[in-house]
């Protein structure tokens, strides 16, 4: 099982030297997190390609953002985010799109996304329109031959697994933020794995607590200073026979991300050598 970390494709010009840092920092793995949808080129794509063989680095996931405003809260963002909101989803979609095209010059399989606070009420009028929005998203992928994994967090896991039933497609799966659960209040992360444990494909390690408002999501921690019980967590990871990528993401700016970063990376390497032999 590989632990990697988040990489942030902001520039093909900045990647040398990122790819160079998480080399030095002992990882071969990373997701690389693309919001900026004007590099998403055919020679980009190339150049992004040599770099990555050239330091030996392997991508287990692109994390596809979308244009429009984002919104990271209960209030605005119930309107910002994801497919969700009717007005950015025909634009939203063709980013995915794109995206995952441009992923699928890279070699990736595997595309992320939050899709937005999902309607839990399946009879809500903007349900049906949202799992369409997806369906269509899904199946250009599929030609791809790649999954549309949703992260965790804005929608409880029952709402997740109804539009995955409601969509109907094979190549659905899911980015288990083990933080975002709780962030938002929706879920412990290791008894949400009954509900979907079978589509998770990666997962984001990262740790918090829960709000203490009903406006702003719940803090970030250091891994192993939060709610998230990686132990019970890896355990049932383990039981469901999950043996793919591990991503700490960590959500802060400054040196103390790296510390963080590197610190994580021991403790859950640690857990893991306990509970998968490795």
């Amino acid at each position: 099982m590989k632990i990697g970390t988040c990489v942030s494709l902001s520039s093909i010009e900045s990647m040398p030297e990122k790819l160079a840092t998480l080399r030095e920092n002992g990882f071969d793995s990373c997701q690389l997190i693309a919001w900026n949808t004007t590099i998403w080129t055919d020679e980009n794509a190339e150049i992004l390609k040599q770099m990555l063989a050239d330091a030996g680095v392997t991508v287990s996931a692109f994390w596809c953002g979308w244009q429009g405003p984002a919104v990271w809260n209960f209030y605005d963002g119930q309107i910002t985010l994801g497919l969700v909101p009717p007005e950015y989803r025909q634009m939203r979609v063709q980013n995915l799109c794109d995206g995952a095209d441009f992923a699928h010059k890279l070699g990736i399989t595997d595309v992320v996304t939050h899709m937005g606070f999902i309607p839990e009420n399946p009879n809500d009028p903007n349900f049906a329109g949202f799992c369409v929005a997806v369906r269509t998203v899904a199946r250009h992928l599929k030609g791809n031959g790649q999954y549309l994994l949703f992260e965790t967090g804005q929608e409880t896991p029952v709402t997740m697994l109804r539009c995955f039933e409601q969509v109907g497609e094979d190549n659905l799966g899911v980015n288990l933020d083990t933080a975002n659960l709780i962030l938002y209040g929706r879920a412990n992360p290791v008894d949400a794995l009954d509900v979907f444990g079978k589509y998770v494909r990666n997962l984001h390690a990262k740790d918090g607590c829960y709000p203490t408002n009903g406006h702003d999501l719940g803090a970030e921690t250091p891994i192993g200073q939060g709610k998230v019980d990686f132990r019970a967590l890896f355990v049932k990871l383990h039981e469901l026979g999950y043996h793919s990528h591990v991503t700490i993401e960590r959500e802060i700016r400054g040196d103390q991300q790296l510390k963080d970063i590197l610190a994580a990376r021991d403790y859950l390497q640690a857990i893991i050598s306990e509970i998968y032999g490795e």
